[in-house]
């Protein structure tokens, strides 16, 4: 079977506190290793975003390397879709500090619309301010 009809998978880094501006490509692969960075993605509670067209971007960057510059709105988008998701899952469990931090994060990323991070922030941090 080629490449092109095998499961592939990328995992990026992001760290919105570091100074590093941009994700940072740690593990890709194909077939069985591409089934095992989504196992143990999984299994460690990260999120899983399946997108064969980002995927397919993702795997022509050079492991252990930043992302390029044409791929910062895509990959800005998807992280703002994951902080809006982790946030929200924080509020579920009660942990309104750390759903701060990710609705912050999402803010501050470059996206188009923030609108929906910046309102649940700022309905928080009026919550939590004395």
């Amino acid at each position: 079977m080629s490449r092109r009809h095998r499961k592939s998978a990328a995992a990026l880094v992001y760290d919105a506190q570091s100074s590093e501006f941009a994700p940072r490509v740690v593990a890709k692969g194909y077939g069985l290793v591409a089934e095992m960075i989504i196992q143990r993605a999984k299994e460690a509670g990260l999120y899983v975003h399946e997108a064969p067209e980002m995927v397919s971007l993702l795997m022509q960057v050079d492991l252990d390397s930043r992302i390029p510059p044409q791929l910062y709105q895509a990959v800005a988008e998807l992280l703002y879709a994951t902080f809006l998701e982790r946030a929200t899952h924080f509020l579920a469990v009660n942990d309104e500090a750390a759903a701060i931090v990710d609705y912050q994060a999402a803010v501050d990323l470059l996206v188009e619309d923030t609108s929906e991070a910046q309102q649940k922030l700022i309905e928080l941090t009026s919550q939590t301010s004395p």
